[in-house]
């Protein structure tokens, strides 16, 4: 079995192509690169090109999770409550999180709100004083700074690699999940991702899975 410091060590190398798939459907395994060989990937090409309705699963419960903010106060997924959560679980060593960023940073800025709120959460080591200096480095102000150095989520979450974004609807539930770097603000996207809004916390009319390029 891999050890949680083996896992932590990996990117999800996406080639121009991302997998989005509903609570229950079996992923399709990911490529995986160990750090240092990632730069090169690249966000899915227009976010997405080909977004399928989910038809049907129903969500699945989310585990508990905690992490804490940049001022070292302890964070619950749980305190998003009644929002639409994308989570997304990343690292400024990982090539992939880094070239998707400044995407969910404007996505935030677009749709960031009482109704809609993006997470993304740095497996770091190094925390904030790895954070903070490259969301100034490249102009990220709309995501909050959420910390997880222990890189505890991967365990609780069941990672394969980074990043990966987890879709998490009002009640708490996983709706979905995509491995790889996405252009989150990308048309195709935000226009899902309202769909998502529109249905409140209904369940998720989704099975199978739903390409975000490629």
């Amino acid at each position: 079995m891999r050890t949680l410091a083996a896992v932590a060590t990996v990117c999800v190398c996406m080639a121009g192509a991302g997998l989005w798939w509903s609570a229950g459907a079996a992923p399709t395994p990911p490529d995986v690169a160990r750090l240092g060989t990632a730069e090169s990937a690249t966000p899915a090409a227009g976010g997405a090109d080909k977004l399928d309705k989910f038809k049907g699963a129903e969500p699945k419960p989310m585990p508990a999770l905690s992490f804490v903010d940049g001022d070292g106060r302890r964070v619950d997924l749980a305190d998003f409550k009644d929002r639409v959560v994308l989570l997304n679980l990343w690292a400024t060593w990982c090539g992939p999180c880094v070239k998707e960023m400044p995407s969910l940073d404007r996505l935030q800025a677009q749709m960031g709100g009482d109704a809609f709120q993006v997470v993304a959460l740095s497996l770091d080591r190094g925390g904030r004083t790895a954070v903070e200096p490259f969301f100034a480095k490249t102009g990220v102000g709309h995501l909050g700074l959420y910390l997880d150095p222990a890189s505890e989520s991967m365990k609780v979450l069941g990672l394969r690699g980074l990043p990966t974004t987890i879709l998490v609807d009002p009640e708490g539930r996983e709706l979905g999940r995509v491995e790889g770097a996405v252009e989150w603000d990308s048309p195709e996207v935000v226009a899902f991702l309202r769909q998502q809004l529109g249905r409140g916390s209904a369940p998720a009319r989704g099975h199978g899975m739903m390409k975000t390029g490629g």
